[in-house]
């Protein structure tokens, strides 16, 4: 028979966000690995804030409350906080009870500057790696750039002596025809952010470099930088990363054609790093000769490398840093290597699942 509609609501309710979670739902993993790093992270916490006042809320929350809108492609906080009033998934995995008041989205501006930063993201990055210590290589590696577009517009570029309120006083302003420069301009909106373009015959566009470091055996990010966007950066980056790594085992290094350059290579073989470079000879030779593409390991590291653009479309599709919201290197980098650490929890959900399998 047919059931009746009823719209009167229960007063009470006796099953707890937990019960409702099913036992095999995929942020179950993740949500034990997170809480293992933010116990380990609990002391960094106690000196960032004060002994004494009314106590904020917890930064364990914040973080895994933006952890949720990282996995979830939340566009804004104020989404994620409205999401969090309603979602029993989402009050679950920040650890909010059922009837428990959310809070304002202005928080997480407050806590930008204590709790938000380049430090803190660092910390909880390499805590992850710990959990992620069985799953990666210590000898095979892979590195790379993205282009993350700014939160500026063209409009912004404008020239560096020119006085406030430029422009014909409309608001407009008229660029066509005119030559410019990171010499000569700068952003309004984010003096920090460059016009930079990767690829010949692409638009320039004000960005920054996410510069990533990869394992290669199970596709992990090892390490992260945030740069400005010029030309040698990417190489500059790799050889900062890499030397981080170096340990006593010889090391090789996979890049695409961009790092084939005699100077990034001969630095690589001056600090025991064995560049497996993919060769450019465009109108060109190539720095990498038969003494490194004779062995094998040069071809497998050409099929790994390739995996640490999929970890670069899963933060730019997934966590939303194909043109990020915050202005300023700090912040921006910060948010990479928070989005790097997300990335490799769902990473490494995947890999604890197949391992049981």
């Amino acid at each position: 028979m047919r059931g009746a509609d009823q719209k009167q609501e229960a007063m009470f309710s006796y099953i707890s966000p937990e019960k409702r979670v099913p036992s095999d739902h995929p942020l179950r993993p993740v949500r034990e690995m997170v809480d293992a790093v933010l116990r380990e992270m609990s002391p960094r916490f106690v000196r960032v804030y004060a002994r004494v006042g009314r106590p904020s809320i917890a930064p364990e929350r914040l973080l895994r409350a933006l952890l949720l809108q990282i996995f979830y492609s939340i566009r804004s906080e104020r989404l994620l906080m409205e999401q969090l009033d309603y979602n029993l998934l989402f009050r679950w995995f920040v650890g909010m009870e059922m009837d428990e008041r959310v809070w304002d989205h202005a928080v997480f501006s407050k806590n930008r500057e204590r709790l938000l930063n380049e430090e803190i993201a660092e910390a909880f990055f390499q805590r992850v790696l710990k959990i992620a210590q069985p799953y990666l290589s210590d000898e095979h590696f892979t590195v790379d750039g993205t282009l993350i577009e700014a939160w500026a517009s063209h409009k912004s570029f404008r020239p560096k002596d020119e006085k406030p309120g430029g422009g014909d006083g409309s608001g407009e302003v008229n660029f066509h025809g005119e030559r410019r420069s990171n010499a000569t301009h700068r952003s309004t909106t984010d003096p920090e952010a460059r016009l930079y373009k990767k690829t010949k015959g692409s638009e320039a566009r004000l960005s920054y470099l996410g510069h990533g470091l990869m394992e290669n055996r199970n596709g992990l990010l090892v390490k992260t930088r945030l740069t400005l966007a010029e030309g040698t950066a990417e190489r500059e980056a790799a050889l900062a990363m890499a030397n981080q790594m170096r340990g006593g085992k010889r090391l090789t290094l996979a890049a695409d054609k961009n790092y084939d350059t005699r100077d990034f290579v001969r630095r690589l073989r001056q600090v025991h790093i064995t560049p497996h470079v993919a060769q450019n000879t465009t109108n060109r030779s190539s720095a990498i000769d038969r003494r490194t593409t004779r062995h094998g390991g040069y071809a497998l590291s050409q099929q790994k490398r390739k995996q640490v653009e999929q970890s670069f479309g899963w933060m730019k599709m997934i966590g939303m840093l194909r043109k990020v919201k915050l202005r300023g290197r700090e912040k921006v980098g910060w948010l990479f290597t928070f989005t790097a650490a997300a990335y490799n929890l769902i990473r490494l959900q995947r890999l604890q699942a197949q391992a049981v399998v």
